[in-house]
């Protein structure tokens, strides 16, 4: 399962329901994926065929969704 979070332009926002408890969210795009932990910032974990300006892109979504990111984390896995 993989509830979506926020969709921005081409940007989807989700979360795997069965993964590692530490909070972040997955980005995909047509052109790729990436994953940003949130805490104790906003940083790129991982990502795969995103250019440097898509994941600015995607990490400034990010940022300026941060609490709504972290409400969603909050009611999905109920930590």
């Amino acid at each position: 399962m993989a509830p979506t979070v926020l969709r921005e332009g081409q940007f989807r926002l989700f979360f795997f329901s069965r993964e590692e408890p530490r909070i972040h969210v997955h980005v995909s795009h047509p052109d790729g994926e990436a994953k940003y932990w949130l805490t104790p910032e906003v940083h790129l974990a991982t990502s795969v065929g995103l250019n440097q300006r898509q994941l600015r892109e995607a990490q400034s979504i990010i940022e300026a969704h941060l609490g709504e990111i972290a409400d969603a984390w909050q009611r999905h896995f109920g930590a």
